[in-house]
């Protein structure tokens, strides 16, 4: 390399922050608070979370996908039998990594092949195996709005990426937030700030009461 020459350094690859849809089932919703604990510790952010008690009618257009199959009936008969948890969970690779830390779909498989995976340990059949992950993007992208219909299921990036969504939609906010900053002049600008945020936030979600149901679709 010639004296004085800098060395070119490659941009860092970019790492996309997916979303994906968690359930934990009727018979692990007592368990709740331990499973979530895990989920934190395996490098996943809860960004949104809901108890709701579907109907059938509704677990059946949520599972819609398994119409006609032998199990589908007492699915949908299970699912609706009592509440259970809805979250959306983000990590890098979060669809993959959600689908190995809950193991196979059969319980007594998850045990065999995967004993450490949360259906081996909280599941009891291949129906009440405890939690649902999504399987892919577009089930991800499905499922996260059935639940959170406001919710931006698109990947977060870095890098370049990342660089063009803070200037198409992080920057503009944020501008206007400090320009009311300043116009107010409060005691505690980063307090005022935070809360303006809250409530000027373009992507939030509508909050959603404990124990309410999805509301049926129109016929």
């Amino acid at each position: 390399m010639p004296d004085g020459e800098k060395p070119v350094i490659p941009p860092a690859p970019a790492i996309h922050i997916e979303r994906t849809l968690a359930l934990f089932k009727p018979d692990a919703v007592h368990k709740s608070d331990e499973i979530e604990e895990i989920i934190l510790q395996h490098g996943f952010t809860i960004l949104q979370k809901r108890r709701v008690h579907m109907t059938p009618e509704q677990t059946s257009d949520f599972y819609a996908e398994h119409y006609g199959k032998m199990f589908f009936p007492s699915l949908v008969a299970y699912m609706s039998s009592g509440p259970i948890f809805a979250l959306v969970l983000a990590r890098k690779s979060a669809i993959t990594y959600w689908r190995q830390l809950i193991g196979p779909t059969n319980t007594q498989k998850a045990r065999d092949q995967a004993p450490e995976s949360l259906r081996a340990v909280y599941g009891t059949d291949s129906t009440k195996n405890a939690l649902h992950g999504s399987d892919s993007y577009s089930s991800a992208e499905r499922e996260i709005h059935f639940f959170f219909p406001d919710s931006v299921v698109e990947p977060v990036s870095t890098g370049q990426a990342a660089k063009d969504y803070l200037t198409r939609t992080v920057t503009p906010t944020l501008l206007k937030g400090l320009t009311e900053l300043c116009k107010m002049k409060p005691a505690e600008p980063i307090i005022w700030l935070a809360d303006w945020l809250v409530v000027n936030n373009p992507n939030k979600p509508r909050v959603q009461e404990e124990g309410y149901t999805v509301e049926e679709p129109d016929d």
